[in-house]
């Protein structure tokens, strides 16, 4: 089993780096798989966050300079680690001005994932700074624990308004109550509703557009005014929305009615699925 990795360009880097901050805002641990054409951050795939699901996609062939592994299983050629992905960020926050980071799979006591930062040197000599991270290593009987979520059938897709826009908005609603509707429909209107005993407060978004994807089957079948909506925690979309870092060039949130809401961040090799369950 080997792993090895390497990102020269700077913003390959950041962008790299921005997405595991992303995670690890999310998550105090998960899995990290590792196939030959990605790495794939998994949490809340056995029950845990909460109940919310977290699935961050980095395609490896624009990002890294250098990327080879081995898996331990001939018939599968991947690699599943338990990882601190907070541990990983701060290694690769070390390297912001680095010539070039390395990657690699190590065993120093304990099974780790290296992190070498090489920085510049005013002499001929590099300056390397070490990283050992400590990992797990998942066995194979528990892969399909770490497999894809299935998307649920889903009443509406919708693009999300500007995510700073809409933190502003939850931020000041979480101070009324823990929990927030969050209704749409497929004439591009979304709203977040706090309903409680003493108040009812509703921001209305206009215009936001549905994927024509997400819309094609449902819009036949739905009346395009119709809200699907589920009331989910509002700590957990608080979560989301201050800890992306990602810089989407696209998100959406796809709203199974009463069941769940899921949310996609889009932005070059990086993709981002979290998944928040609806409240009883």
């Amino acid at each position: 089993m080997r792993f090895r990795a390497k990102i020269s360009d700077a913003g390959c880097l950041a962008h790299f780096s921005r997405a595991v901050a992303t995670v690890a805002k999310l998550a105090k641990a998960c899995a990290l798989r590792l196939t030959a054409e990605r790495l794939v951050f998994v949490a809340g795939a056995r029950g845990a966050a909460g109940g919310a699901r977290l699935w961050c996609e980095v395609r490896q062939g624009n990002v890294f300079d250098e990327f080879q592994m081995e898996g331990a299983a001939a018939e599968k050629n991947e690699i599943y680690l338990e990882v601190t992905p907070e541990n990983l960020s701060r290694a690769l926050k070390t390297a912001q001005n680095a010539k070039a980071v390395k990657i690699k799979l190590t065993n120093k006591h304990c099974p780790c994932l290296t992190v070498a930062v090489e920085l510049p040197s005013l002499s001929s000599t590099s300056r390397v700074v070490t990283h050992d991270i400590p990992v797990g290593i998942i066995p194979r009987k528990l892969w399909n624990d770490f497999s894809e979520p299935s998307v649920p059938d889903f009443d509406v897709s919708i693009y999300l308004p500007a995510l700073k826009t809409m933190k502003s908005v939850v931020e000041r609603m979480k101070n009324l109550s823990n929990s927030i509707v969050i209704e749409a429909n497929l004439n591009g209107e979304m709203n977040l509703k706090i309903e409680t005993d003493l108040v009812c407060v509703t921001t209305h978004f206009k215009d936001l557009g549905n994927p024509p994807w997400g819309s094609q089957k449902s819009s036949q079948e739905r009346d395009l005014e119709t809200m699907a909506e589920a009331r989910i925690d509002i700590k957990r979309l608080l979560q989301l929305l201050a800890g992306q870092q990602v810089n989407p060039t696209k998100a959406l949130c796809n709203i199974a009615s009463k069941r769940i809401v899921h949310f996609i961040l889009l932005h070059e090799d990086v993709s981002l699925q979290y998944f928040i369950p609806a409240l009883v």
